[in-house]
């Protein structure tokens, strides 16, 4: 099994940045992709952006050219770094490894 712990959550203005950090437990995390999900309420679980082993990455389209997935594998973390946010963007963020999940970090974005 793996360990996540999401942080980096908060409220924040439209047009404003935040950065998600995700701490990952084992070596494991260096071999493995992960991603970047969120929910909001009353909608199903998406996938904002990817990472793989190698340092390929892939976005949502909500998302492309505002938010940026990186890693830091001797560290095992992992960042999203969300800029030019939008109302839309609030939601739960959730990073997950190998089927495993964090608890979750809030993001709302609000006037």
């Amino acid at each position: 099994q793996v360990q996540l712990v999401e942080s980096g959550g908060g409220l924040v203005q439209p047009g404003g940045s935040l950065r998600l950090s995700c701490a990952a437990s084992g070596s494991i995390f260096s071999i493995n992709a992960m991603g970047w999900y969120r929910q909001a309420p009353g909608k199903e679980r998406e996938l904002v952006a990817r990472i793989t082993s190698g340092g390929s990455t892939s976005y949502a389209d909500s998302v492309k050219g505002r938010f940026t997935i990186s890693r830091d594998n001797a560290k095992n973390l992992a960042y999203l770094q969300m800029n030019s946010l939008k109302p839309e963007d609030t939601a739960v963020y959730y990073c997950e490894v190998l089927a495993y999940w964090g608890q979750g970090t809030q993001v709302t974005v609000s006037s």
